[in-house]
């Protein structure tokens, strides 16, 4: 039985570990995602100065975290179609445009919850 809560614990060690090494991989290879980390840094520091409250640090908190969400996946999409084809196809196309479709239309809502938390705040 210790033997094999010690092997679940190792395997979700692992599991961890591997996620932290695919968060790494993407910040340190993928642009967008430093832009989506500066802009982060930029909102919670406004939000720090504004004082905004609890519920708004909630909706923010989770905005943000839904922006990473989405581009990492986005950045799945990408690097798997780039492993199946080098070459142009219509459907490698398709699947990088609908992915980043998805990371365009969570970044506008984004901006939008942006200006209704803060633009009061700015008035």
């Amino acid at each position: 039985m210790k033997d094999n809560r010690k092997s679940e614990w190792t395997r979700l060690t692992k599991s961890f570990s591997y996620a932290l090494q695919g968060l790494r991989e993407a910040f340190f290879s993928e642009r967008n995602l430093q832009i989506h980390f500066l802009a982060s840094v930029i909102v919670v520091i406004c939000g720090v100065l504004l004082q905004i409250s609890r519920v708004e640090w909630i909706i923010i908190i989770i905005v943000i975290g839904g922006m990473f969400s989405i581009e990492l996946m986005n950045t799945a999409v990408e690097k798997v179609v780039d492993l199946v084809t080098s070459e142009f196809h219509p459907l490698a196309k398709k699947a990088k445009d609908i992915a980043a479709g998805a990371v365009l239309i969570y970044a506008v809502i984004s901006v939008l919850v942006g200006i209704f938390i803060f633009l009061p705040y700015l008035k």
